[in-house]
């Protein structure tokens, strides 16, 4: 039997929007340069808002500021020997600009602004379906206000 315990990865990801214009990233991955919305992984003790924050911050050098959740999304990827799992919160909010002397995360190439249409004809592009789902969902209207999301502190587990 089993024992090991299924979890999914929890991912975050952030949508801004700037004169019709959406703040994205080229990064290296296993399958060469991809197209993505600012995101990656919630760390021990994060929230979601603070690992959107500190993502964005991380692979673009713009800080964000959260205002909605665009949506949850769950995505399972099945390769011959790797499969994973990905539970993604995508957020919408705003940026002020560029942090100045800020760096890249390794991998990131640049941080770039594209229309919804430029994103659509590179589609072939993105790191994942997820990129045109949820700026699809963006664009039509989708919020949830940020006090949906509760975050708890837990007491340590007693054996």
């Amino acid at each position: 039997m089993n024992t090991e315990r299924w979890t999914p990865r929890v991912t975050v990801a952030a949508i801004v929007e700037r004169d019709g214009r959406f703040l994205v990233i080229e990064e290296h991955t296993s399958d060469g340069l991809k197209i993505n919305q600012p995101a990656g992984h919630l760390e021990a003790g994060e929230t979601l808002v603070d690992a959107v924050k500190r993502e964005t911050l991380e692979e673009t050098a713009h800080r964000f500021e959260p205002q909605a959740l665009v949506g949850t999304y769950l995505t399972h990827f099945e390769r011959p020997g790797k499969s994973a799992t990905y539970l993604r919160f995508t957020f919408c909010g705003t940026t002020s600009g560029p942090v100045p002397d800020a760096k890249l995360d390794d991998g990131i190439v640049r941080a770039m602004w594209l229309t919804a249409d430029e994103l659509r004809a590179c589609a072939d592009r993105h790191r994942s379906p997820a990129v045109l789902e949820c700026l699809g969902h963006y664009l039509a209207g989708r919020r949830v206000p940020l006090d949906f999301i509760h975050t708890h502190s837990l007491a340590p587990v007693r054996d």
